[in-house]
This record gives C-alpha cells, sequence and structure tokens, in this order.
C-alpha cells in the first residue's frame, strides 16, 4: 500500500532527475545554438530552423542523462544495496529496477526522437517538411542516424527485460545493456573520424562508460537517500570507492581524447578549446565534491547510518553540476573542432595512424602505439592479480609462483599484441593479423587460464559474515556457478565459439567487415581472447581424462592447420578492398602477404598441437609412475 508520504517521497525524487535532465537540456540547447553558424559554415548546410537547433541538443542531452538514470540504477540493485538471501531483490532493489526500467524507455523514445531530428540536421530540412517515411529511409544512410536508431532499438529491450526482473542474477546482464546502448554513439561523430581516430574512440568508450556509472550511480545512491532507503551506508561506502575510479578513467580520457582533437594553441582561441576548458572546470568540481562526501558524508553515516542529510546535499549539488557538464559535453558534441593543420593520408584517415614504412623487427618491437582499452585491461588485470598474492602473503599463505609467472606473462603478452609495433602493423596486413590472432586466441588465453585467477580471487577474498551483506566473494561465486557461466564451459559450446573465430579468418565477407572498422576490429581482438579463455576453461575446469582433454584440445586446434591450407590456395585478397583503400606503397602484393599468412597459420596450428601432446609426455617422465 502506497502512503502519503512515500507517493511524496517518490515525486520528489523524480523532480530531481528531471531537474537534472532541464539543467543538461537547457545547458545543451544553448551551446549549440551558439555554435550552429560555426557548423553551418563548416557543412555547407541549410538551416534547419529553430526545432531542430535546439531540440535536437535539448533531446540528446535529456536523453543521455536518462541513460545515466539507467545505468545507474542498475548499477545499484546489482552491486551498490544487497538482495535477500533468497536471491530474489528487495524493496529497495526492486524500486531501483524499475526506475532503471523506465529511465531506458525514456532514453529509448529520445534515440527514436533524435533519429528524425538527426534527418533535419544533416539535411538542412526543417523538421515539418520530413515525413516519416523520409525519415526511415535517410535513417540508415547516415552513420550517426543509424546509430540513433540501434541505440533507440536496444534501450527499448533493456527496458523490457528490466520490467520483467525479479531476482538478483538478471541485474549484472541489464547493467551491462544499460551500457551497451552508449556504446553506437562512440563510434561516430568527431572521435570516430580523421587522424589518431583508434586512441580517440577507444578514450571516448571509456570517456562515456565511466561518468554513465558515476552520475547514474551518483543518482541512484541520491534518491534512495531521499527516500530513506536502508543500509545506505553500505551503498555510499561501495559508491565512493567505485565513484573514485570512475573520477581518475574520466579525467584520463578526457584529456587523451582532447588532446589527439585539439593542439594546445587552440585551446583559448577556438569555441571547441573553450568548451573543453569548460568541461575541464566541471570536472574539478565534482572531483571537489567527491572528495567532501569521503571526507563528510561516509564519515557521518559510519557514525550514524540515518544521518543522510551531508550525503544529500552534496550529491544534489554534484548532480546539478553533472547535468551541466553533460550539457557542456553535448554542446561540444555538436561545435566542430578546429581542422587538423596537415591533410591525412588514406592509411591515416582508415587506420587512425600512418604507416609511412614497411614493418622491421626494430618497429614490431619498439614502436609503440598503447591501445586504451586492450592496453589498459592488460596492466589493470595484472596488478590486480599481483596485489591479490600480496593479500594472501601478507596472511602468511602462500601462492604458486609458476602460476603467478604465467599470469603476469599473459598480460604481458597481450600487451605486446595489441600497443607493440605488432598491434600496429596487425591493420593493415594478414600475415600480421594471423600471428596476433594465434597469440591472442591460443597463447594469451592458455597462459591467463593456467594463472588460475577464479582460484586465487576465492582465497584473496573473504566470504561476508552470516548475515552480513554479500561483496565480491559473493558476487564472484554466483556469476562462476551461473547457468551462462556453465553454458560457455560446456565443451561443445567452447568449442563452437572458437572454431568460428578461426572460420572467420577464411570467409571474406566476414573478414572484410571485422577489419574494415575500428569498432568492429576490437570487437574481434576482444572475441578471439574470450572464445581462447572459454576453451581453456573448459579444458581445466571440467571434469574429464587426460586423453579427453588431450582429444579436445587437439580437435579445437586443428582447424588452424585446414583453415591456412584454405587460405593458401585462395586466389581472391581477403579483405582486399579494405587493404587497397589504404595505398601503401610498400604494401602491394596483397596476395602473397595472405598466402604467407596461411601458412603462419598452418604452422602455429601445429607448434600449438605438438605442445599440446608434448606436455603430458613431459609431465610423465618428469613423474614416472611408481613400480607396483
Amino acid at each position: 500500500m502506497v502512503t502519503a508520504a512515500s507517493a511524496t517521497t517518490r515525486r520528489v525524487v523524480w523532480a530531481v532527475l528531471l531537474g537534472v535532465a532541464l539543467v543538461a537540456g537547457m545547458t545543451a540547447a544553448s551551446i549549440g545554438a551558439l555554435a550552429l553558424a560555426d557548423a553551418l559554415e563548416v557543412t555547407g548546410l541549410g538551416n534547419p530552423g529553430p526545432i531542430t537547433t535546439y531540440g535536437l541538443s535539448f533531446v540528446r542531452a535529456a536523453g543521455e542523462i536518462a541513460a545515466m538514470v539507467a545505468v545507474g540504477h542498475f548499477l545499484f540493485a546489482a552491486f551498490l544495496i544487497p538482495p535477500q538471501a533468497s536471491g530474489v531483490l528487495d524493496a529497495d532493489g526492486y524500486r531501483a529496477l524499475r526506475i532503471g526500467a523506465v529511465a531506458s524507455a525514456i532514453w529509448a523514445v529520445c534515440g527514436a526522437l533524435l533519429v528524425a531530428l538527426t534527418v533535419s540536421d544533416v539535411s538542412g530540412l526543417p523538421l515539418s517538411e520530413l515525413t516519416p517515411l523520409n525519415v526511415w529511409s535517410a535513417a540508415g544512410l547516415v552513420e550517426i542516424t543509424s546509430a540513433w536508431r540501434t541505440t533507440a532499438i536496444l534501450a527499448a529491450v533493456v527496458a523490457v527485460t528490466g520490467l520483467a526482473v525479479l531476482r538478483w542474477s538478471w541485474t549484472p546482464g541489464l547493467l551491462v545493456g544499460g551500457l551497451a546502448t552508449l556504446v553506437p554513439l562512440t563510434v561516430t561523430g568527431h572521435s570516430s573520424a580523421g587522424g589518431a581516430h583508434d586512441i580517440a574512440t577507444n578514450s571516448l568508450l571509456i570517456h562515456v562508460m565511466a561518468p554513465a556509472l558515476w552520475a547514474g550511480g551518483l543518482l541512484a545512491l541520491l534518491g534512495h537517500a531521499l527516500r530513506g532507503g536502508g543500509r545506505t551506508d553500505i551503498a555510499a561506502r561501495r559508491f565512493s570507492s567505485m565513484a573514485l575510479v570512475c573520477f581518475a578513467a574520466m579525467a584520463t580520457s578526457g584529456v587523451v581524447n582532447a588532446a589527439v582533437r585539439v593542439q594546445p594553441s587552440s585551446i583559448w582561441t577556438s569555441t571547441y578549446g573553450l568548451l573543453i576548458g569548460g568541461k575541464v572546470v566541471a570536472l574539478a568540481g565534482l572531483g571537489l565534491l567527491g572528495w567532501r562526501q569521503r571526507r563528510s558524508s561516509l564519515a557521518a553515516l559510519q557514525r550514524d547510518p540515518t544521518s543522510r542529510r551531508p550525503l544529500v546535499w552534496l550529491a544534489l549539488t554534484e548532480a546539478t553540476l553533472f547535468g551541466v557538464a553533460v550539457g557542456v559535453g553535448v554542446g561540444l558534441g555538436r561545435t566542430p573542432p578546429p581542422p587538423p593543420s596537415d591533410e591525412p593520408s588514406p592509411a591515416e584517415v582508415a587506420l587512425g595512424f600512418n604507416l609511412a614504412e614497411s614493418p622491421t623487427m626494430a618497429s614490431v618491437f619498439v614502436e609503440w602505439r598503447f591501445d586504451l582499452i586492450f592496453g589498459t585491461a592488460a596492466v589493470v588485470m595484472a596488478c590486480l592479480y599481483l596485489a591479490a598474492v600480496n593479500r594472501l602473503h601478507r596472511r602468511g599463505n602462500r601462492w604458486s609462483i609458476g602460476r603467478t609467472a604465467s599470469w603476469v606473462i599473459g598480460c604481458l603478452t597481450m600487451l605486446f599484441a595489441t600497443s607493440s609495433g605488432l598491434g600496429t602493423y596487425m591493420t593493415a596486413m594478414f600475415s600480421l593479423h594471423v600471428v596476433v590472432q594465434l597469440l591472442l586466441s591460443i597463447v594469451v588465453p592458455a597462459l591467463l587460464v593456467a594463472g588460475a585467477p577464479a582460484t586465487l580471487a576465492r582465497e584473496a577474498r573473504r566470504a561476508a559474515d552470516i548475515g552480513g551483506a554479500p561483496g565480491p566473494h559473493e558476487w564472484m561465486e554466483s556469476a562462476l556457478n551461473s547457468s551462462v557461466t556453465g553454458f560457455l564451459t560446456r565443451p561443445s559450446t567452447a568449442l563452437g565459439l572458437f572454431a568460428v573465430g578461426i572460420c572467420g579468418l577464411a570467409i571474406p565477407g566476414v573478414f572484410e567487415f571485422a577489419v574494415g572498422e575500428h569498432a568492429t576490429h576490437m570487437a574481434m581482438i576482444g572475441y578471439f581472447m574470450v572464445s581462447g579463455v572459454l576453451l581453456f576453461a573448459a579444458v581445466v575446469a571440467r571434469p574429464m581424462s587426460m586423453p579427453h582433454r588431450l582429444t579436445m584440445l587437439l580437435f579445437a586446434l586443428s582447424p588452424f592447420v585446414v583453415v591456412g591450407l584454405v587460405v593458401i590456395n585462395m586466389q581472391n585478397v581477403l579483405g582486399g578492398a579494405f587493404y587497397r583503400s589504404l595505398r601503401l606503397t610498400w604494401h602491394t602484393d596483397l596476395l602473397g602477404d595472405q598466402r604467407l599468412g596461411g601458412a603462419i597459420g598452418v604452422a602455429g596450428g601445429v607448434v600449438a598441437m605438438l605442445a599440446v601432446v608434448a606436455v603430458p609426455i613431459a609431465q610423465r617422465y618428469r613423474h614416472p609412475p611408481i613400480a607396483q
């Protein structure tokens, strides 16, 4: 039964969320109107009218706040507030989930509206002159409108799914889904074009995800505190730790993204540079408020879990500043950046960097271009693993040096494959693409699985006390024991997923699609590693005899040999249109390079199969059976 007090509180919470969206929308609309003249001069298009000029920026900013609200409330239900012992969400978690679902629906509506508004904007035609048929037919022709259409569909799916969820086990998936709705926008716009767009897109991906978690989590925590929800002290403590990481990620990625878009000399002489300065000021203010939250609000809640006033007032100020920052960010996206000083080469346009000379041993090992996604992941994974080992050692427990070495070497190999000259040249050469695929799908996963990270995490993280709030130990156990994990590590599933990645080498359309865009290229790299980890995890985790393990691994690795032989005998060039578009003067024999790649695949598959057979033989000779 809904009381008058709870109804009033609910209205207050929604009023706060609406107020933040209005602040963001009005800020974005104002900046968009001011930057209209520059945008029209750069594009040469006509003025689409005030509805599009103001509406596009306003709806996008308000929609991004809705996306943050959805992500934050899914985060809150998943990790900030514990469920009931049965695994069913409690009242606070259920309420957060429903707010997240409604916010996702609003985000879907905004995405649909932005399809029409963007068509009006890019065509220079007022919205009143466009029919639904015009909008629908044009939506697939422009990259940004296609992204908005995808965003709207994803957000609608998340909204419908969120309304049907009651158990905690589904909430992490909803959080991932909420974050996924932000991905299409990160691969379009300023950051996806021109020189260094690989770094710009990767940094933008981090720059979008971090504030979504930070601002969204803050709004969810604020609403929970306004409602007088339980265990606010636990939720605030957990959020504070996460917010610090998000602040660091947002600041670092923002600096990197700005550095590849604006020269230092243009910071104070261009509208784009001034808006970046405004975002820096807003971020500094948010950092200061976050520091104040840790010093005062958390301390007050630790003394008295019902002392919410400091948290509420500081969170309201933070939320308002977040609204301004989102509005500035949307205005920044509507403002043309300063033109580059040099005309980029075809390779630089397609890849984000120039490849003027052919690869040498020196360039492969010395010329590094740090991958912000996978390079950062490798460094973070190594640090977290070593921190867990150190925690065990402080308790007096020992951990295998071999396992530690295996994990660290795996992380270093991952870093080398994605951030060294090898990772750079693999984007333009089929032969080096095969080398990287062998490393990421076989070598790196085998080393990581041999490091036994799940076992280490179980020993390093203590279980929650009886009756206490579930924490990282329980979350990990739930993930490892879930039906999804069980399905993915089933031998048949793992073998199928692994084989798909290998066979993609020999399918022209699939390969062209995978290497032709930065986003699909990154997804391909991630697929290699995930499918490899699932394969080796299935071999290690599933109870089976040694002959069965050997047979499974040999069967999994044999497609490298088969596909390599197929590629060697191909007469057409895989990804030929893309490779030719790079216009690399030193790389003209594409078919010869492809045949070399096929030979590398065959050799790599044979070596991997021999290693699989050699390991148990070596172990047998090292530890011969005892005579009866």
